[in-house]
């Protein structure tokens, strides 16, 4: 009987992937470059595209598991496998419907922490608590700390058009993360992880050393699967899967590469693959739409609605300017940023001379999913045109 490997499906935690025997695509050479500098990260990825495993690898990292890092590529680049204490905060869990919902959140991270490092402060605001944290954990540890927080931005998200209630959250959020610039002697290392970056909303403003590497060429394969990762690390899955077709081998891959490839982070960038759907594809071993049955963001279908773009224009491509990127803004007259941050348009080309993007559906999964699940919220477009546009899309498909 064949043996079929484990696929990390669902699986976020990088200790319970190494200690499991799930299949991982070796990021840890790019992990250990960023992990060797000081300088606080921000990176904005879509969701399910591993945002949530690399922020556990870099705690694994600064716990100095180097048993869990056995046989990768940092195994051979780091020598030392320092401890420091890791303050890990993930915004995700949770739907934040009033202020008190954030703070709630806030303070259950805050409690566990404070057990470890001290409560004097506890009832102090949030803020102040983290502050009091992150030094006691550098003054009893001797090590400075190491801050990870993953989607800073899901509440903000769930409130971009709620003006009273984001000024609330923007609040809240902007005088926590601010601990994070006036702490810096305490901190070792701090990621921030999120689908989008808000500017208008100021929350880090506070915070402007950040080095937001979402769009350098650099740190572009960081999340996802490059087509080599993809042949190196799952040739047994793909020619599972290629057998099942009755096809060859590079014609699955050729399959692949349209259904789930094409997301660029980078004009220069190298195309990266939606690992959730390969994960699934490989373990149905079906070519499915993988990435919409969890369903579309709430925060996108709410800004469309209220939308005046025709986003019909984006199923041929649409050209933006760089500042769209830099500005990150979640505004109804211009919904694109938003469009392209949430992985429904990623970068197809690029002009220097003018700074003009070109975007566009990154694959065949994108496009249908966007046309099936997206086009019909928008409610300036009607039933029928819907219909026609989905019916021209699949005709140009059976063609080729």
């Amino acid at each position: 009987m064949e043996q079929i490997r484990k696929l990390p499906i669902g699986i976020q935690t990088f200790d319970k992937l190494r200690e499991g025997g799930f299949l991982y695509v070796d990021k840890t050479a790019m992990i250990y470059q960023i992990a060797s500098t000081s300088t606080p990260y921000f990176l904005s990825r879509p969701r399910r595209f591993g945002k949530s495993l690399l922020l556990s690898t870099f705690e694994a990292y600064f716990q100095g598991r180097k048993d869990l890092f056995q046989g990768l590529a940092i195994e051979q680049l780091e020598k030392e496998w320092e401890e420091y204490p890791v303050l890990h905060l993930d915004l995700n869990a949770r739907k934040y419907e009033t202020a008190a919902d954030l703070t709630a959140m806030l303070n259950q991270y805050l409690e566990k922490w404070e057990l470890l490092y001290g409560q004097e402060k506890k009832d102090r605001s949030p803020e102040e608590r983290f502050a009091y944290v992150i030094e006691r954990a550098c003054t009893l540890t001797g090590k400075q700390v190491v801050v990870l927080i993953d989607e800073y931005d899901k509440p903000l998200l769930q409130a971009v058009l709620d003006e009273n209630l984001l000024d609330e959250y923007r609040k809240i959020l902007k005088a926590f993360y601010g601990v994070l610039k006036s702490a810096d002697r305490y901190l070792r290392f701090v990621f921030l992880t999120g689908v989008t970056k808000f500017a208008q909303v100021s929350v880090f403003s506070d915070l402007n050393q950040l080095n937001d590497i979402s769009m350098k060429s650099p740190y572009a394969a960081l999340c996802g699967i490059t087509k080599e990762e993809l042949v190196k690390t799952f040739l047994p899955e793909l020619e599972r899967l290629a057998k099942r077709r009755g096809i060859s081998l590079q014609e699955v891959i050729d399959l692949m590469e349209r259904q789930y490839d094409g997301y660029h982070f980078h004009p220069e960038g190298v195309g990266m693959f939606n690992p959730f759907s390969v994960l699934n594809a490989f373990d149905a071993e079906e070519m499915g739409h993988y990435w919409f049955q969890t369903g579309t963001p709430t925060y996108l279908v709410d800004l469309l609605k209220q939308s005046d773009y025709d986003i019909r224009l984006l199923i041929d491509g649409v050209e933006v300017l760089a500042s769209a990127f830099s500005e990150y803004r979640a505004e109804t007259n211009n919904p694109l940023p938003m469009i392209y941050q949430s992985g429904y348009l990623t970068i197809k080309g690029y002009d220097d001379d003018v700074k003009l993007y070109t975007l566009g559906f990154p694959n065949d999964e994108v496009r249908y999913g966007f046309l099936n699940f997206l086009v019909p919220y928008y409610t300036n477009v009607s039933n029928d045109e819907t219909g026609f546009h989905i019916a021209k899309f699949m005709r140009e498909l059976k063609s080729g």
